[in-house]
Parts: structure tokens; sequence; C-alpha cells
């Protein structure tokens, strides 16, 4: 296909995905009314406010209706002050422009206010004047704010959109913890590098595991080897072009690296407008709960409690970290997990799923002691187990053994008992602190086909079936 008729696919997706003149007037009048009230509570504070994010460089999706708004304080105020003072004046600005406002914690804790229709965080941060005086993550942005506003052409705003857009479709737009994708500061980082969305899409196809982007060239290539050391483990490194020595990109998962890899050599293959919406997944159905569970020969274990009362943000990683330390309880006991994963509707409710290899196991288990010719040890060994063996201990290829009864034959029974201990335990055997506070609560284990019952939640569903029906990739 030519340039030509991409650009003509492009132009058609971008009539549908730019903000109306009725969207910009609202979004353009609502901030600066903001701006105004905000700057004037600010001034006692010898501080001022900015709008962050992509409404000001006209980058910004339509469907996103939302926008922040960044207080920033002097830096010799105290952190307590700052968010004393970050959280009254955020309330008192939404309630001025007469929103409600609820408080939110991540480094700091803020304030998101709601507006009509329209969502407005409100973050403190601190007045630096370099990237090595940044406290926290927040106080990076100003400075992100000011590079994209001097770095981005105004004629490459339309191409931001049509990548952001791009990847929102594919479900790998988001620095979350949740999507672990593209945030928009990459968007235009990589529009700023590489010039027009089709110029992005080309780029990638020659993208290989730790890429390194430097748009103000910091770093020599002879520095390259010494960069992926630092960032080891990171699928891609973008240069933050306000601090040199962070990975912009740091948040992307390899999933989400190949995803993108891929989708971008599809479209320059055979470029389709449908390829910048999001197609609607059909829930998993009971009968295809059953079907995959025959076909698999494999048995499920879910895990369902409630939602802590914590950001997406913290939820998250913390919903991944219990999967991995419930996944290594099991195999303690020598169950075999498959495959495991968790779920949120980030309002309400949590699961945990663990896909069973071997979640039975025979009554007697034999362990295995030391060589023989080692004395000592197997005197302890005898010493530790002959109360217990029911058989043994005996002689088989050099080493002693013994066979005692096994405490747990079933991985079902294991999980619900380690389950059911008290929070102090369930902490120090490595569950996160507010999933473990919810588990102590109240939760569920639903094995086999009872998972259908879950199935009535439609977000729920869905998950299942993107859990069964792996996306395919490839190099």
């Amino acid at each position: 296909m030519t340039s030509q008729k991409m650009r003509e696919i492009l132009n058609d997706v971008l009539k549908k995905i730019r903000p109306t003149l009725d969207q910009r007037k609202k979004f353009n009048e609502l901030s600066k009314k903001i701006l105004e009230v905000t700057n004037e509570k600010m001034s006692k504070f010898r501080g001022r406010a900015i709008i962050a994010g992509s409404l000001t460089r006209d980058t910004w999706l339509p469907s996103k209706n939302e926008f922040d708004v960044f207080i920033i304080f002097p830096k010799d105020l105290s952190e307590e002050s700052l968010e004393e003072y970050g959280l009254k004046i955020g309330k008192n600005v939404i309630e001025v422009l007469g929103g409600t406002w609820r408080i939110e914690y991540a480094q700091h804790p803020y304030v998101r206010g709601s507006i009509g229709d329209v969502d407005v965080d409100i973050v403190p941060c601190y007045e630096v004047k370099s990237g090595e005086e940044i406290q926290s993550a927040v106080d990076r942005t100003p400075f992100h704010v000011k590079y994209l506003d001097k770095k981005l052409p105004r004629q490459l705003s339309d191409d931001v959109r049509l990548l952001k857009a791009f990847l929102k479709a594919n479900e790998i737009y988001g620095a979350d913890t949740k999507t672990e994708g593209f945030s928009g500061y990459i968007c235009e980082l990589l529009i700023i590098n590489y010039g027009r969305f089709e110029s992005v899409l080309r780029a990638i196809n020659d993208w290989k595991p730790e890429e390194i982007i430097d748009v103000e060239k910091y770093w020599d290539e002879k520095d390259y080897k010494k960069l992926r050391k630092k960032f080891k483990e990171e699928i891609l490194i973008i240069i933050d072009p306000v601090d040199k020595n962070r990975n912009a990109a740091a948040a992307i998962s390899p999933e989400n690296f190949y995803k993108f890899k891929k989708i971008a050599k599809q479209f320059l293959k055979e470029p389709d407008a449908e390829m910048f919406f999001k197609k609607p997944i059909q829930p998993l159905t009971k009968k295809e709960l059953e079907l995959q569970m025959q076909n698999r020969g494999t048995e499920l274990l879910l895990v369902k409690f409630g939602k802590p009362d914590v950001v997406p943000d913290i939820l998250w990683p913390q919903l991944r970290r219990a999967t991995k330390r419930l996944e290594g309880i099991l195999h303690e006991y020598e169950f075999t997990v498959h495959r495991s994963d968790c779920w949120s509707n980030e309002k309400d409710s949590c699961a945990i799923i663990l896909e069973m290899e071997i979640s039975r196991l025979p009554l007697i288990n034999e362990k295995v002691g030391p060589y023989v010719w080692k004395e000592e040890n197997s005197r302890d060994f005898i010493k530790k187990y002959e109360s217990v063996a029911i058989n043994g201990p005996y002689i088989r290829e050099n080493a002693w053994r013994v066979e005692i009864k096994r405490k747990w034959k079933s991985a079902l029974g294991k999980l619900k008992d380690t389950l059911s201990d008290k929070e102090k335990i369930l902490k120090s055997k490595g569950l996160p602190n507010y999933i473990a506070s919810e588990i102590v609560e109240s939760f569920e284990v639903f094995e086999n086909e009872k998972i259908s019952e879950m199935l009535k939640d439609k977000e729920f569903a869905v998950f299942l079936r993107k859990y069964f029906e792996k996306e395919k990739l490839g190099v």
C-alpha cells in the first residue's frame, strides 16, 4: 500500500479521535478556571500551578475525560506541610468549582476531584531547579511539561494522538502497574525522536530487546553496554531527556514490547482503521470453561476476596506478589502450578487463579537423606525422621530414605489452610499487607467447574477468556 493511501486511512481515523470544538471549549474553560483559582490560593505559599499532561499540547484523546493540575511549592517547605497544604488547597479548589473530592495516595497523598463529568487530580510537588534535586517522581513532572512544550512540534500533535489511540485500542497504553505499557510521555518522546506515526512503526520493526533510545544524545554508543547493565532486565531503554540516569520506559513489560512490535508490523503490512478502535471481547461462557478444562487436562483453583482500599498502582503489584507467593507455598508442598494470574474489578472484588498440573499427591512421601558415607549427616537424618517414619529408615541408591505420611495430599486443602491463618502469620509467610488484611476479613476458594459461579461478573469472564486464549507473539 502506498504512503498516500496509508495517510488517507490515518486522516479518516483522526476525524474520529480528535476532540470536537465543544470538547475543546469545555476543557479549555475548565482548565483556565482551575488555574486561576489554584494560583490565587498558591500565591500565599510563593507557589504556582500548572496543567500537566496532554491538554496543553493538544495530544489528548476525547475519551480521556480527565487532566492533572500540579501545585508547586517552594523546596524549603517541609514534607508534612507540603502534604497538609496540598490537600487543603486541592479540596478547596474543587469545592469552589462545585465539584466533589476524595483523597488518593501515591508517593504523596493528593486530591482527586470530579467536576461534572471531568476528573481532576490536584497533585502537590516541590519546585526544584534540576533533576538531581528531585525528591519524588511527581517533582519530575514539571520538567517533563517544560521539555515537551519546547520540543514537540505543534504539527505532530495528531501523530501523538494516533499513536496513543493505536496503543489504547490494543490495550498497551499506560504506564500504570496494571497495564505495564507505554505512557503518554513515552508516546510523545517517540514522536519527537522518529517524527510521524508511520516512522515510529517502521522504527519499531527493527527494535531488539534492550533497545536504547536517547533522544537528547546524552550517551555515546560506547556507553550502551554500561547502560544495559544499569537497566538490567528492562526490555526497552528510553533515556529520560530531563534525567539522563533514568529509564523513562522502565514500566514496559516484555509482553507489551513484543505486542507493540507485532501490531506495528501488522499495520504496516495491511493498514486498517479498525486497529485504532478496541474490539469488544466476548465473556467466556460456562460451556467454554468446561471445554477448556477438558482440553487442557489441568485443574483450576481460584481464590476470591475483597478489594483493599488502595489506589490501583498499589493494588496490582500486591496482587501479583500475592499470586506468586501462593504459587510458591504450593510448590513448597510439592504441588505443581502450571500458570497463574490475578484479576480485580478495581471496585470491590479481587481473584487469584492457580492452574494446577499436579493438585493431588499420594498419602506417603519419600524423604531423601544424605549419602551413607556421610556418617554425621546420616545420624542427624535418622534422628529427625525415625519417630515419624511409617517405613524406614532404609537405603536406596546409596542414600538414606524414609517414608512419612504427607500432611497435605490436595492443593485445595493446603491453600484453604494457608489462607485461614491469622493476619500476622499471612504477612510472615510473604503475603503483602493489604492483601493479607482482606483475606483475613473473608475469602472463598473455588475449584474447577465451580469457578463458573464467577462468570456472572462479565469483567471476570472476559479476563478468563484472555487467560485461556493468549495472544500469539513472535520475535
